[in-house]
C-alpha cells in the first residue's frame, strides 16, 4: 500500500485563519459598535488555540538516507556484495510501530572481519493535546528531557565550554548507574536499538547506546576526547540539537557509540552509530564517527525541510 505523501501542515493554519474568519464575519454587530469585547464576556470572546507544528505525517525512514551516505557509514572490507546481499544491507530494517505518522524508524547493519557497524534512525512528530501549548513548544520539552539525560555540558559553538562542570553537576546530577566495565559517556535512550543485531547475533544484542550491562559509573565522561569531539551542544542543527559520543570497553568487545539528537519543529530524530572492533587494541575512531553522523543529520535535516 503506497503511503500517503509527507507533507507539512501549512494546511491547518490556513484552515484555521479561514475559520477564523467566518467566525468574525457571523459575529453579528450591534448598531451601538458594542460586539467582540474579549473582556465583556460576550460570545465572539474565544481563546487562542496553540499554533500546531509543521509536520502532520512522516516520511519513510529506510528510504531517507542517500545509498552512497549508506556506503560511507557502513564500509565493507573490500570484498564485492551481490545485489541481493546489497539490498539487504543498504534496504534497512522498518522498526515497527502503530502509527506511523506519528513514529518511524529504521535500522541498518554490516558486519566485517574488522567488526560491525551499527546505524539506527528514529523520527518521531509530536502532537500536543492542551490547546494552551503548542505542538513546538511539547517537541522542544521532549528534547530537553533527552538532553538532560545524556548529560550533556552546557556550552554552544558547538563544542563543549572549557572549565565547565562535570556533566552530572551541571545537569543536576542525573546519572543512570551502570554495570562493571568502562564507558567515556552515557546516551539517551532510542527506541528499538540494535534490533537487526539482536536478530543476527552481534555483541550488540548484550548492550546498546542507551545502557551498556558493561559500563563504569565512576568513568570520566570526557576521557580521551578532546573539545572538538566530546559531547556537546550543536548550534548548526535544526531548532536545537546534541551530539554524544562514548567509549565501551566490556567484556563483550569494544565499541564506540555515537548519538545525535535534533528538532526541527514539532519533529525529532534520534540517529545512532556505533562500530564494533573485533581487536581490543584498535578503539573506533571518534572523529570519523562523528563526522559521518552529522553529515547524516545533516542531510535528514535538509529533507525534512523541503
Amino acid at each position: 500500500m503506497p503511503r500517503k505523501p509527507f507533507v507539512p501542515g501549512a494546511a491547518l493554519v490556513v484552515a484555521a485563519a479561514l475559520a477564523a474568519g467566518l467566525t468574525a464575519c457571523t459575529g453579528g454587530s450591534g448598531s451601538d459598535g458594542e460586539d467582540g469585547d474579549a473582556k465583556s464576556g460576550g460570545t465572539s470572546t474565544s481563546s487562542q488555540a496553540a499554533e500546531p507544528g509543521r509536520y502532520q505525517t512522516l516520511p519513510e525512514a529506510c528510504g531517507l538516507p542517500a545509498r552512497g551516505t549508506l556506503r560511507d557509514l557502513l564500509p565493507g572490507d573490500g570484498q564485492q556484495l551481490s545485489r541481493t546481499d546489497a539490498k539487504k544491507i543498504y534496504g534497512g530494517q522498518p522498526d515497527i510501530t502503530y502509527d506511523t505518522d506519528r513514529r518511524v524508524g529504521c535500522r541498518w547493519t554490516r558486519e566485517t572481519t574488522a567488526g560491525t557497524r551499527h546505524l539506527g534512525l528514529d523520527i518521531q512528530r509530536v502532537v500536543s493535546y492542551d490547546a494552551a501549548v503548542s505542538d513546538d513548544d511539547k517537541a522542544q520539552g521532549i528534547y530537553d528531557s533527552k538532553e538532560l539525560d545524556a548529560q550533556i555540558p552546557p556550552g554552544g559553538a558547538g563544542s563543549a565550554s572549557p572549565g565547565s562542570p562535570s556533566p552530572s553537576a551541571s545537569k543536576g546530577g542525573k546519572g543512570k548507574e551502570q554495570g562493571k566495565g568502562t564507558t567515556t559517556n552515557s546516551a539517551p535512550d532510542a527506541k528499538g536499538e540494535k534490533g537487526e543485531a539482536a536478530a543476527s547475533g552481534s555483541p550488540s544484542a548484550a548492550s546498546s547506546p542507551s545502557g551498556d550491562a558493561g559500563a563504569d559509573p565512576t568513568a570520566d565522561p570526557s576521557a580521551g576526547l578532546g573539545d572538538s569531539t566530546a559531547p556537546r551542544v550543536l548550534d548548526d542543527l535544526g531548532d536545537a540539537a546534541f551530539l554524544n559520543d562514548k567509549l565501551v570497553t566490556a567484556d563483550s568487545g569494544v565499541h564506540r557509540d555515537v548519538t545525535v539528537v535534533f528538532r526541527t519543529s514539532n519533529v525529532i530524530v534520534t540517529l545512532t552509530y556505533d562500530q564494533w572492533s573485533t581487536d581490543k587494541a584498535k578503539l573506533p575512531d571518534s572523529q570519523e564517527l562523528q563526522d559521518k553522523a552529522r553529515s547524516l543529520a545533516g542531510e535528514l535535516s535538509d529533507s525534512l525541510s523541503e
